[in-house]
């Protein structure tokens, strides 16, 4: 039986832009910032496509890459002036017309609150379908700290929404959330 043949890792690179985006809007909030981050770790990735190394998880090191530019931009960011009020946020912002609109903004809020470790963990095992051992890598974390960030991010969520987690798997909700926000 003969292996499928593999691709050269720059092809490789555009099957994994979905995924990317998907990461980096979970991440930052903002379609136009998650594009922002995808395009810039795209740029590293082929820079640096010489280290990659071939048969090994490109999904994760784009992962792992994509993080590293988004703590990056976060660190670039502290020095921005926020809009602590939300005075600006509130005039720019359309108010939901459905309840399924509300849900959405209330599970992407929930989301957003949860402290960025928890969020990660939760955003990798379930909208990204990484394995524990594959977001321990990514995370550069052990696989129990992973497992330990997914299960608080969960009952955080589950509090907050009043959900029952027993009732509900989140996993769904938030794939479903994330490819309705792009």
């Amino acid at each position: 039986m003969t292996a499928a043949p593999t691709r050269p890792p720059r092809d490789e690179l555009v099957t994994h832009i979905p995924s990317l985006r998907a990461f980096a809007v979970s991440l930052s909030g903002q379609v136009d910032r998650a594009d922002d981050l995808v395009q810039e770790t795209l740029v590293k990735a082929w820079r640096n496509l010489s280290s990659f190394t071939e048969g090994t998880n490109m999904r994760a090191w784009l992962f792992t890459i994509l993080r590293n530019v988004y703590i990056s931009d976060i660190r670039r960011r502290r020095r921005e002036v926020q809009d602590t009020d939300g005075v600006f946020a509130e005039s720019v912002s359309v108010p939901p017309q459905q309840n399924g609109h509300m849900d959405l903004a209330d599970f992407k809020a929930a989301l957003a609150d949860l402290p960025e470790e928890q969020r990660e963990a939760l955003i990798l095992i379930g909208a990204a379908e990484f394995s524990y051992e594959e977001a321990a890598e990514i995370s550069n974390c052990a696989v129990g700290t992973v497992k330990s960030r997914v299960n608080r991010a969960r009952n955080a969520l589950a509090k907050r929404l009043n959900i029952d987690t027993a009732e509900i798997g989140l996993e769904p909700t938030l794939r479903a959330a994330l490819g309705s926000s792009g």
